[in-house]
């Protein structure tokens, strides 16, 4: 009997440590969820779960609801009539909406019309394509109509080579209509060609049904503003950034009272992601990346009175606050995901500080596996900071054992690294392969002061590149770290830390791998279609001679300058359609690698842009990611 249940404990045991982990094939299977709204009268939250098909190459989305106070899904058909149209004014007069409307001559059949079968673009400036799409002369345009059927609708940018919803992602979020209905407003960047590639000054404008005339709200303000709403009480609100030509400046919350601004955020050290209102107009929520984790913040909006706006902190804890869905009693509905589970929607009460998750689309799955463990940690930089860094070790880690270990860098440059779930740089994945990740919140990352995210900017090569090796040499000391099995992973301003790491690593690692790299910082400067970001972040153009900044950037910290030091393999994948980082880059660092005679292998898109979108595609790219990792790791 004693043998009987040591053999049953072991078998059991054996069962514990041996759980499923995530792979390529079923993180492609999970469910991809994302909250539409309240219901009109309150009582349930509709969402919309999106999950691809590898076999059809193609997604399939589906709609349910779930009660605010938790309860069964229920899948739904005609979800829209269930929230509230906010395409329809609030008289119920008029619905806006947009489409694209021919403005431009661009292509030889427009000049030539007998010479039907030209197949010619023709461009007199600049912002001739932009993200994965040829600029054809048409332009996204806001109309409005009456409510009734087979009215005819009114273009409110008649003849306007400009853009609303702005491209390439822009929405229906991109123009509102008024309290009164008597007028809507909408962003766009009215500049053309290439005035347009390099300037961020989107603005608000707003559009008066009656009189036809639009007037720019936001004028006075040279950069970025966007996401506009209004307040319960009427107050056009919208989020800004001040300085042209930057689009990681600080993301401020502005507040427009009768042509009385003011920013409720000017004196908090951080930048806002999004935000919302609360039912009496008396306060602001909103998220924002904070110590290598998003989380919920509340301001107070103060009206015209002399009380200063203070920005508090709701939330605490290691996972990251996506998107604010709404308010019921005393909770905020939010979306909710950390390292080990895609997002779910879940309710916090305000009161209690307690969370309730609303939505279970993939609990059933993450309940089957054995998860990654994620490590907070802080190492000290070069110039004597502290650096967050987050360290993911693998499923059923064991310290007595060594692993490989890879330094993730991430893009942007100055994007955030916090608790994320990419269905494609995915920890929990990695880290299920059996890799240790080591993930450092390096200069240019937001959610640790404007001054440590600013830094970045014109020092691409520099302090950073130190932040990167502090983090590595730091987690290496490790017991459990193979310091002989040790790659550097990124896309992005990521794929340029690749190229960049590979030259000055000082035989650090073994390998590296590089998707949509920067690789040449002059050819980048010449193909980039948004001019604006690369005359911030390299400090000027290749021609500037007396610029010292920008030669720095041309010459120092350029990965092409440094391949004569490449001693490791590398991996290359780049996308077709990318038109950030143009096809150009990768192309240049794969034949550097292969006539220096290093081991190189180039992974080409076609149809993919800056990411890698389909299904199938996604599956090659994580195959081709883990086979390249056995085979130099």
């Amino acid at each position: 009997m004693k043998r009987i249940l040591i053999t049953t404990l072991i078998l059991m045991s054996l069962s514990a440590t041996s759980q499923n982990v995530m792979t390529p094939k079923l993180l492609w299977e999970l469910g991809r969820v994302s909250a539409l709204g309240i219901t009109k009268d309150g009582k349930n939250i509709v969402y919309k779960v999106t999950t691809p098909s590898v076999t059809e190459n193609k997604s399939n989305s589906k709609f349910y609801t779930v009660p605010v106070n938790g309860g069964n899904a229920i899948e739904v058909k005609e979800y829209k009539t269930l929230l509230t149209d906010k395409n329809i004014s609030a008289n119920g007069k008029y619905i806006v909406y947009d489409k694209a409307v021919k403005i431009d001559k661009v292509l030889g059949k427009d000049f030539y019309t007998d010479l039907k079968k030209s197949d010619v673009q023709i461009y007199d400036g600049l912002d001739y394509r932009h993200w994965d799409t040829w600029n054809d002369g048409n332009f996204n345009h806001v109309f409005y109509r009456e409510n009734k059927k087979d009215a005819k609708g009114i273009d409110i940018m008649p003849g306007e080579n400009f853009d609303s919803p702005q491209k390439p992602f822009g929405g229906d979020e991109d123009y509102i209509w008024s309290p009164d209905s008597k007028s809507i407003l909408y962003v766009s960047k009215k500049k053309a060609g290439t005035a347009y590639a390099i300037s961020t000054n989107t603005d608000i404008y707003e559009y008066n049904l009656e009189t036809k005339k639009t007037t720019n709200r936001t004028e006075a303000n040279l950069g970025y503003d966007m996401a506009p709403q209004f307040s319960p009480e009427g107050n056009l609100s919208y989020l800004q950034m001040k300085r042209d030509g930057y689009e990681a400046d600080k993301n401020d919350i502005i507040v427009d009272y009768k042509g009385a601004k003011t920013n409720l955020t000017a004196n908090w050290d951080g930048t806002v992601d999004g935000f919302m209102w609360s039912k009496d107009s008396k306060n602001v929520y909103f998220v924002a990346p904070i110590d290598g984790t998003k989380q919920l913040f509340v301001v107070n909006y103060p009206g015209l009175t002399k009380i200063m706006p203070r920005v508090e902190q709701i939330t605490r804890g290691e996972f990251d606050v996506s998107s604010i869905v709404g308010f019921v009693d005393n909770s905020v509905i939010v979306t909710r995901q950390d390292m080990n589970h895609a997002d779910e929607i879940f309710s916090y009460n305000l009161n209690k500080n307690t969370w309730k998750q609303l939505s279970n689309v993939n609990t059933k799955t993450y309940d089957s596996l054995a998860l990654s463990k994620t490590e907070k940690r802080y190492v000290t930089t070069t110039d004597g900071k502290k650096m967050l860094v987050w360290v993911i070790l693998p499923p059923n880690f064991d310290a007595t054992k060594k692993y490989p270990t890879l330094l993730y860098c991430q893009g942007g440059p100055q994007s955030a690294l916090t608790q994320f779930y990419s269905f494609r740089w995915n920890f929990q994945l990695m880290a299920a392969n059996g890799y240790i990740v080591v993930a450092p919140n390096r200069r240019g990352m937001p959610g640790h002061g404007v001054e440590w995210n600013e830094q970045i900017s014109k020092d691409w090569g520099g302090q950073v590149m130190d932040d990167y090796l502090s983090a590595i040499d730091a987690v290496s000391k490790e017991s459990y770290v193979d310091k002989d099995r040790l790659g550097c992973i990124g896309a992005s301003y990521g794929g340029y830390s690749a190229f960049y790491l590979a030259g000055i690593h000082n035989n650090r690692f073994k390998t590296f791998i590089a998707h949509d790299g920067v690789f040449n910082t002059q050819s980048m400067f010449g193909t980039t279609e948004e001019v604006f970001f690369n005359n911030w972040d390299f400090g000027g153009a290749y021609w500037e001679k007396d610029n010292a900044i920008a030669q720095k950037t041309y010459t120092t910290f350029n990965p092409a300058t440094h391949v004569d030091k490449w001693n490791a393999p590398i991996l290359i994948f780049q996308g077709g359609l990318d038109f950030r980082v143009p096809i150009g880059q990768g192309q240049e660092a794969f034949q550097a690698a292969q006539l220096r005679g290093i081991k190189s292998r180039f992974v080409y898109f076609p149809e993919e842009n800056h990411w890698v979108l389909k299904p199938q595609n996604a599956q090659v790219w994580q195959g081709e990611f883990f086979k390249w990792l056995k085979e130099t790791l």
